[in-house]
């Protein structure tokens, strides 16, 4: 028991080395989730809203992205960044910068699949108004988009927590140097193999508080939803 009350001890000490690791964590996957949500939500709305030749692919190729090992996408970011790859000349291997990038291939497939499957149910209630009033594309989107608001926000947050579990690509692009590129999970494994329990599970503790925080939010959401009619 003692391990537990010296990580607790860190935690409530703020001690500045685990706050630190726990403030990269959250910038790194904040700024991947927005570029995710930037991108992903007007794909998803379009794949939703808009039939075109390949839409089946397309929705294929997300949905198997979805299962696409972490592992693997930064191995293929570490190839084209190291300095004999394409990109070397980018010298972002090894940075906060790659990690974002790793981040957002691993949770833009999420954010697209499961937006577009919520859209297109919510785009079936105003295709036939869509159609008598001649809507444009980009005003279906829209208020398709704006329609699911509440309910994208569960699926943002999904992506969220995907990217702040994530270990296996920031591992391998980011590095894991200390004050840099090191980041909750990759910090629980180093400092787990090195028989530093009280950091690894102080760190812990705080991605379990964090998930929980995030269900809390998703359910307050859900019941905002059936409050205001959106689900």
């Amino acid at each position: 028991m003692e391990v537990f009350f010296d990580s607790l001890s860190l935690i409530l000490s703020f001690d500045k080395d685990l706050y630190e690791i726990i403030f990269l964590s959250l910038r790194v996957s904040l700024v991947a989730l927005l570029i995710s949500t930037i991108i992903g939500l007007p794909i998803a709305g379009i794949l939703a809203s808009k039939n075109f030749l390949g839409k089946k692919l397309v929705l294929i190729f997300f949905n198997s992205m979805m299962a696409l090992p972490p592992v693997f996408v930064g191995l293929v970011l570490y190839v084209f960044f190291s300095q004999s790859g394409f990109f070397g000349f980018m010298n972002i291997l090894y940075t906060p910068i790659i990690m974002i990038i790793a981040q957002v291939i691993i949770i833009l497939p999420i954010i697209i699949s499961v937006s577009a499957e919520l859209l297109e149910n919510i785009f079936h209630e105003y295709k036939e108004f869509f159609d008598t009033f001649s809507v444009g594309t980009l005003r279906r989107v829209k208020t398709t988009l704006f329609d699911a608001r509440f309910s994208l926000i569960t699926c943002i947050l999904t992506g969220l927590g995907r990217a702040l579990s994530e270990v296996g690509a920031i591992i391998i692009v980011g590095g894991n140097i200390v004050h840099y590129t090191r980041v909750m999970t990759t910090t629980i494994a180093l400092e787990t193999s090195r028989g530093n329990l009280s950091l690894a599970i102080a760190l812990g503790i705080i991605l379990i508080f964090i998930s929980i925080m995030l269900n809390y939010i998703v359910i307050s959401i859900k019941n905002i939803s059936k409050q205001n009619s959106y689900d």
